[in-house]
């Protein structure tokens, strides 16, 4: 019930709509997201919740068997889940500031420019995300080849030996961060464009009045401003880069040794190589909490007043 409202001949109560009135006064809306509630639940929920479930158990097609935490038990025991754990951390703690830096600066280079011009250059940055991992991949793996590859060739000019860059241990992992942060962060341009066009020009007509420069608003004004979009593409490449996984698989798969494993390579060939589906399980859970964990951490650095 809502406060009461009195006016000078009557008191008036406003009685908050039931529930029950609500669901049928937006009936059409819940009947369109329907399909996708119903989608959800089959493929995210239902899934997310069994996997939680088989991390207690040690899974077998006729009949599994509980064993508590003991599953958690070997994750954290295992090396190998440390090797992979340590990878990841390096490609994160690279790659997503070098991603976030980059996209904010090509944005800010693209937003002066004209529509045409602007469209142009939208275009060209966003397209390379629609094509398929597996393909750029395979194009890397290429371009990386000890024989014939473009950078071997390229280094050849200055006299260098060839460097097997995917097959040994100390170029590797670097091989494969060098590569995501060279694909361009085509959704955090798009994103930071969209972001610049809603800043209000009045701002930027007052620091001009006041004597800015170009690079004092970008500082003072663009950067604060830009914050929630900041901190929005920080925890999806973050996300992102916790489940880096295609790469991996089509161009080292986790090796030299255990050089390129990363923890979702790790899950993939703990349940569907050596069929332990249940400290699979465990192991995602314990990559959910890590991800869960650095989001959190994220938020408070980065958290917006509005």
């Amino acid at each position: 019930m809502k406060p009461v409202q009195q006016t000078s001949n009557t008191i008036v109560i406003e009685r908050k709509p039931s529930i029950l009135s609500q669901i049928k006064k937006n009936l059409p809306a819940y009947l369109f997201l329907f399909p996708k509630l119903v989608l959800f639940i089959a493929f995210i929920a239902i899934p997310v919740i069994w996997a939680f479930i088989l991390s207690f158990q040690e899974y077998k097609i006729f009949g599994s068997e509980w064993v508590g935490l003991d599953n958690y038990v070997k994750v954290f025991q295992s090396e190998a889940f440390f090797i992979a754990l340590k990878n990841t951390f390096l490609f994160t703690v690279v790659t997503v500031p070098f991603n976030v830096v980059s996209a904010l600066i090509i944005a800010s280079l693209i937003y002066p420019l004209g529509k045409l011009s602007q469209s142009f250059f939208r275009a060209a940055f966003y397209l390379p995300t629609v094509t398929s991992m597996v393909i750029v991949a395979m194009v890397w793996r290429w371009m990386y080849n000890t024989d014939f590859g473009i950078f071997n060739y390229v280094l050849g000019w200055f006299g260098v030996n060839p460097i097997n860059w995917l097959g040994q241990s100390s170029s590797a992992l670097w091989a494969l961060i060098i590569m995501q942060c060279l694909i361009p962060f085509g959704v955090g341009i798009i994103l930071y464009l969209a972001s610049m066009g809603s800043i209000s020009e009045s701002l930027y007509e007052a620091a001009t009045i006041d004597g800015a420069n170009s690079i004092q608003k970008w500082i003072h004004i663009t950067l604060p401003l830009l914050k929630p979009s900041t901190l929005y593409l920080v925890l999806l490449s973050t996300i992102g880069s916790f489940q880096v996984f295609t790469q991996i698989i089509m161009m080292t798969g986790g090796g030299p040794g255990s050089a390129t494993e990363t923890l979702v390579h790790l899950i993939y060939k703990t349940g569907f190589r050596d069929f332990e589906f249940g400290l699979a399980a465990a192991q995602s859970v314990v990559l959910f909490f890590i991800i869960l964990l650095f989001s959190i951490i994220q938020f408070r650095v980065l958290k917006y007043d509005e």
